[in-house]
């Protein structure tokens, strides 16, 4: 046939004939069916047919006397009025006979070789400029799903050839400088999978908010994948650490439940090829993909991945979309592209950091939801509830609407922010935000309701994954930094990683690793509940008992939430900085603060001073929280053993005595964690005059020591750090402290045990670390933002 392509014979070396979607289809299907990625059959109808159906026509003329008319293409209206004319002459012509009855030829043959009548299939449009590495006009076009019978395929494929000049497709080419010309559609039809009977989504063989290139990413909710993309649901997310998962270990460093109450699914009339539906309660509480589909998915990204970089002898991270079928069960691949963003990035050694430079506790937030960014921008709230209102988008504004789509494009481009009520990090809003490289939050529940139109605000995307809107113009810095050299250093630089929704961010920081993760951040902020509340739900109340329920729907039991989460927050560090060592340090709340957790009430009493009361190492063997550091060191063994982050090493907090040194240990012991085991080293927090005083019996226990300097400095001076009143006499620097910390070195060096210090001196006080090298110190563990300016002061000298 002179216009048909069956998939199984393109190649990537025909974009020029079936366009970047349709060829890259074809590659997938000619040299990864033996590796187990299984893509839909179809076939695709060349871009010579496009241009022949123009002349055929007779429409090519008027189409660019059309285009000529747009003079700004800030003019939103006389964009509106010259696209739909264009679109209204393609869609008005006839598809010349020969065209016509190959197509339906094909489909014909489509629909046998898959026993039906009319197959149902997706009518997609490629361009034969797309996924280009300079330009990917990826979304510019239109795609029709749920088509069936030919009359219907017939009529899909007018209106794929007309959706070339969709408004934002004429402005994308505009804007790139292409030839409005110079640009063919070829039309794709490929056999639906079943996903309104499951799930469906997109995945990324990196992460798409910072680029980090070890991680996959992956996306789902119920039902048909445009549901994710157009915004209508916040989906799953989960994300998987490349290296571990091809050395054969389960590493997935992430599962987020999403808001997925609704599903796209297949129409039941004609005119509506597909409908909106609810599900079920049961459906929306669980993910929609189980780990050991998760992982099946992650290895088609990871062979892929690998396919398209030899293709073009580099490394290509690829933007994936997929969907299992619910009749069969099996996990489809039904579109593959190269992600443009991060992939045609050249390696920086650039780091810019924005901070908001005052107190923000005197204004009020508005809005939170999932940043988009890592920025900070403010401007003039602007309310859009539908594509008429984009057009009072003046340049700076904030856009705030429900939800965008495609035809949002032209006015987002204006906007110096993105703000939507729905949407997760793949919908529609995160993708075009990320391209245009503006900060963007989505998923602000309410925000159209509690942010008044004209209201100036500023949107803060600098915190890690939870965005903020502050009501009002704060000040903000950006500040740019220079990636530094280690090779100089008299000291090994680590730094200290509390949120692991940022740890993908300060990986790129020059360190030898961390220094100090603590395990109670990741309580607190991420898991929330006390543990003895999970393990004995009985004792709680019932109002408490549904908070909890809310937060552990997904998960059987109540503890496998908290070691599933615990895992997942600890192996998300580990994989950042992988294989560079990560230090985990068990918990170290005190009883007020384990009081705040849920439920924490019916577990803790209250203590007259807590900062010497039932915290760090005698609270993991005392009968009141021994079940629960069980949990914790379950968490540690499946980081380190289901998902292999052998880099975790791990740190015990205030140890009083050498006594309950070895009662802590044996506790260790009977929860499966063993010194040595799987090259486990065991570090001892030295933060009491009575560590330093047996540094000799302590360096036989341990594999070294981290110096905690605000508790050393507390027990030192005898001045509890919380108290204000006392707060002009904590100084790390006093002689007495200092004293004491060069004991410490001095004694570790004498029993050769490595001696770090993760405390928060050295990143104060530029003249206290030169004191800590001068002792003799083997690390320092710096917050992430003194890393480069210490770091540069030694390039300088």
């Amino acid at each position: 046939m002179r216009y048909i392509t069956w998939f199984k014979n393109i190649g990537i070396q025909d974009i020029a004939v079936v366009g970047g979607k349709n060829a890259s289809l074809g590659s997938m299907i000619s040299h990864l069916s033996n590796q187990a990625i299984v893509v839909p059959n179809g076939f695709a109808v060349t871009a010579q047919a496009y241009w022949d159906y123009l002349d055929e026509n007779k429409i090519r003329g008027s189409i660019k006397q059309l285009l000529d008319q747009l003079g700004n293409q800030d003019d939103i209206q006389q964009l509106h009025a010259v696209g739909a004319q264009i679109r209204n002459l393609i869609v008005g012509g006839q598809i010349p006979q020969v065209i016509g009855n190959e197509i339906t030829q094909a489909y014909a043959q489509l629909s046998a070789e898959y026993g039906v009548d009319t197959c149902d299939v997706a009518v997609r449009s490629s361009a034969t400029a797309e996924d280009l590495p300079d330009a990917s006009f990826a979304g510019q076009q239109e795609t029709y799903l749920n088509v069936r019978g030919i009359d219907a395929v017939l009529a899909a494929y007018k209106k794929g050839l007309a959706s070339l000049f969709t408004d934002r497709a004429i402005v994308y080419r505009k804007e790139k400088k292409f030839d409005h010309f110079d640009v063919g559609l070829s039309i794709g039809v490929q056999k639906m999978i079943r996903s309104d009977l499951a799930c469906s989504g997109v995945a990324f063989s990196l992460d798409p908010e910072t680029g980090f290139k070890e991680v996959i990413v992956i996306n789902g909710s119920y039902g048909l994948g445009e549901s994710i993309v157009q915004g209508l649901v916040t989906p799953d997310e989960f994300v998987v650490h490349k290296p571990r998962l091809r050395d054969g270990f389960a590493p997935i460093i992430k599962k987020q439940l999403g808001d997925k109450k609704t599903a796209l699914l297949y129409g039941d009339t004609a005119d509506a090829q597909t409908m909106t539906h609810d599900v079920t309660r049961e459906q929306y509480i669980q993910f929609c993909l189980s780990d050991d589909e998760v992982l099946v998915l992650s290895r088609m990204v990871l062979t892929i991945e690998a396919h398209y970089s030899s293709l073009h002898n580099k490394w290509v991270p690829m933007d994936i979309e997929w969907a299992k079928d619910g009749v069969d069960g099996k996990l489809y691949i039904i579109q593959a592209r190269p992600e443009t963003i991060f992939g045609a990035q050249k390696d920086t050694a650039v780091i810019r950091q924005y901070q908001l430079k005052p107190d923000v506790s005197e204004h009020t937030l508005l809005a939170t939801g999932q940043s988009i960014g890592q920025k900070i921008v403010h401007g003039t709230a602007r309310i859009v509830n539908s594509i008429a209102d984009s057009d009072q988008i003046k340049k700076g504004d904030i856009m705030i609407a429900r939800m965008t789509d495609p035809d949002f494009v032209p006015a987002m481009k204006r906007a110096a922010g993105i703000i939507t009520e729905l949407g997760g990090r793949t919908c529609h809003a995160a993708i075009v935000s990320r391209e245009l490289d503006i900060a963007a939050l989505v998923g602000a529940v309410d925000a159209m309701r509690t942010i008044g139109n004209g209201q100036e605000i500023t949107i803060d995307c600098s915190g890690g994954m939870m965005g903020k809107v502050y009501a009002g113009y704060i000040p903000f810095e950006v500040i740019e930094r220079r990636v530094a050299s280690t090779a100089q250093l008299p000291v090994t630089v680590l730094v200290n990683s509390a949120d692991p929704d940022s740890a993908l961010s300060i990986a790129s920081l020059p360190v030898a690793g961390v220094g100090l993760a603590r395990i109670e951040f990741i309580i607190s902020n991420a898991i929330r509940i006390h543990p003895m509340a999970l393990i004995h739900p009985d004792k709680l109340d019932d109002a408490t008992r549904e908070k909890i329920g809310q937060l552990t729907q997904a998960y059987r039991k109540g503890t496998d939430y908290f070691v599933d989460t615990l895992a997942q927050a600890i192996g998300m560090i580990a994989a950042a900085f992988w294989p560079r060592p990560v230090t985990l340090r068990f918990s170290d709340f005190k009883t007020n603060e384990y009081r705040n957790l849920i439920g924490g009430i019916f577990f803790e009493g209250e203590e007259e001073n807590p900062m010497l009361g039932l915290r760090g190492a005698s609270r993991y063997y005392n009968p009141s929280y021994k079940e629960a550091f069980a949990l914790e060191c379950a968490a540690v063994k499946k980081a380190r053993e289901l998902m292999g982050f052998t880099n975790i090493q791990l740190l015990i907090p205030f140890v009083r005595t050498v006594k309950e040194t070895g009662i802590v240990l044996e506790e260790m012991g009977r929860n499966g964690i063993e010194r040595g085991q799987h090259e486990l080293k065991i570090l001892m927090m030295c933060e009491l005059p009575a560590n330093v005083m047996c540094m000799d019996e302590l360096s036989q226990l341990f594999d070294g020591f981290s110096i905690g300097s605000n508790d050393l400095t507390q027990m030192t001076l005898g001045v509890d750090r919380d108290s204000a009143q006392l707060a002009s006499l904590f100084d790390e620097r006093d002689e007495a402290v200092k004293r004491m910390i060069a004991l410490a070195i001095t004694g570790a060096k004498r029993n050769k045990s490595y001696i770090g210090i993760c405390g928060q001196a050295p990143s104060d006080y530029p003249e206290f670390a030169e004191f800590l090298i001068e002792q003799g110190i083997d690390s320092l563990s710096l917050n992430a933002d003194s890393v480069i300016p210490f770091i540069s002061r030694y390039e300088k000298s």
